[in-house]
């Protein structure tokens, strides 16, 4: 119980101890933003090839002080950069088993964006390897043994490191420091050559979209954030961290109102678009659509059916990168589904876009059971102007939306329908 209280209170007692010392600062949990706005000390390993490396400072782990290993490319380190040209910048979030990856930071360089991509579990991967056309070798840091343990890196991600160390300091939390390196590489990307402060965004993977959520609703410096997979709500339903957090005990309250991101979603005003897949095991559609649901700033959905649960996968969607742009670049927005209302057999659906629709597709599920594990069917939409119809859902359709593809293949969906 006093692990529990002391974790619940740890905030609000730095927040009086710097009100008694004189001192002001906005602090969220156990984040201390406006530290954590400050640029880092950093030092580079390598400034050679076109994805460079280097070392930034974290947080306290252990009582010792901590570096984060990052990847960083961009239009000029791949000399493809005018003289005095300037660009958008990026924050990349890895999911579990990940690290960072030098194939996505080269990717959004050819984008025309500054890119960062740091690694969470305290290592460094492997330098980076290039093809004969000069572009990094795909996945050559998938494998953890391709990896080094950083002599002063942060906790590991395993789960003892998200879940079991909940209570006390917050120093050997996962989920603090992933939030703080993140938001840490953020402010130091906006002090290097070349980047737009103003025009940056964060996009994650898997535990990086979860990430991804905690940091759009803490860094307000963001202009869009792209949480791919990862959500809020992992202490309900079929979420596969359900157990691991139901396993806390007296503690799980503590973890959530901390580390979901559902007890800080509702602070979001970054604009934000979930990307997901219609069976995904990891953070399943009734998680995914409460927090949605949660984020009172603009906000936009792409749900896949079956979409594939991986970094490749969750980094290959065109709509993360048009949906950045449109903030970053003055970029051609996606389309935006208005509300769905019922009529007689049919259902419609307004919608505003830039870019003339292409197609527009009732996607359903009767079945039962695992989200995982349900086939879904489509019916077509037809499309008019401004609008689109479809039939009413079978009765027995338990959960269903509409998609809508704009001329360039961008897709983007309703929210998430559900029937008890």
């Amino acid at each position: 119980m006093k692990r529990l209280i002391r974790a619940l209170l740890l905030p609000w007692l730095a927040c009086l101890s710097l009100a008694a010392a004189g001192q002001s600062a906005e602090i969220i949990g156990p984040w201390n933003l406006t530290e954590l706005k400050r640029p880092p000390a950093s030092r580079w390993l390598s400034q050679t090839g076109a994805v460079h490396s280097l070392l930034y400072e974290g947080e306290k782990y252990a009582g010792r002080a901590t570096e984060v290993f990052a990847f960083y490319a961009s239009p000029a380190t791949l000399g493809v950069a005018p003289a005095g040209a300037t660009f958008p910048g990026v924050v990349l979030i890895h999911g579990g088993g990940g690290t960072a990856f030098a194939e996505w930071v080269h990717l959004w360089a050819r984008r025309g964006y500054a890119a960062i991509a740091m690694d969470l579990a305290g290592s460094r991967p492997i330098d980076p390897r290039y093809d004969a056309a000069g572009n990094p070798v795909p996945n050559q840091a998938a494998k953890p043994d391709t990896r080094t343990r950083l002599p002063n890196g942060g906790p590991d991600h395993g789960h003892p490191q998200k879940f079991d160390s909940i209570g006390g300091d917050v120093s050997d939390d996962w989920p603090y420091h992933a939030a703080a390196s993140v938001i840490r590489a953020h402010s130091l990307l906006r002090t290097l050559p070349g980047v737009i402060a103003d025009r940056t965004a964060v996009t994650g993977i898997s535990w990086g979209g979860y990430t991804t959520c905690l940091v759009a609703s803490l860094d307000d410096r963001f202009k869009a954030a792209v949480p791919v997979y990862g959500c809020g709500f992992l202490f309900e339903g079929e979420s596969v961290q359900k157990p691991a957090i139901d396993k806390l005990g007296d503690r799980r309250a503590a973890w959530i109102a901390a580390y979901d991101p559902s007890a800080l979603l509702p602070r979001c005003r970054v604009p934000i678009l979930f990307v997901n897949g219609t069976n995904d095991i990891h953070y399943p559609l009734d998680s995914y659509q409460k927090s949605f649901d949660a984020v009172p700033g603009r906000k936009q959905l792409r749900i896949e059916v079956n979409m594939r649960h991986g970094h490749p996968a969750g980094w290959a969607p065109p709509e993360i990168g048009l949906f950045i742009d449109s903030f970053c670049r003055n970029g051609t927005p996606l389309p935006v589904p208005g509300a769905l209302t019922t009529s007689g057999a049919r259902v419609h659906l307004a919608f505003t876009s830039a870019t003339p629709l292409q197609s527009a597709v009732l996607h359903y599920t009767t079945d039962s059971g695992p989200r995982a594990k349900r086939t879904w069917q489509s019916l077509p939409a037809e499309l008019g102007p401004g609008t689109v119809s479809a039939a009413v859902p079978p009765a027995d359709a338990n959960t269903w939306y509409i998609a809508l593809t704009d001329a360039r293949g961008a897709m983007v969906s309703t929210p998430i329908q559900f029937r008890p």
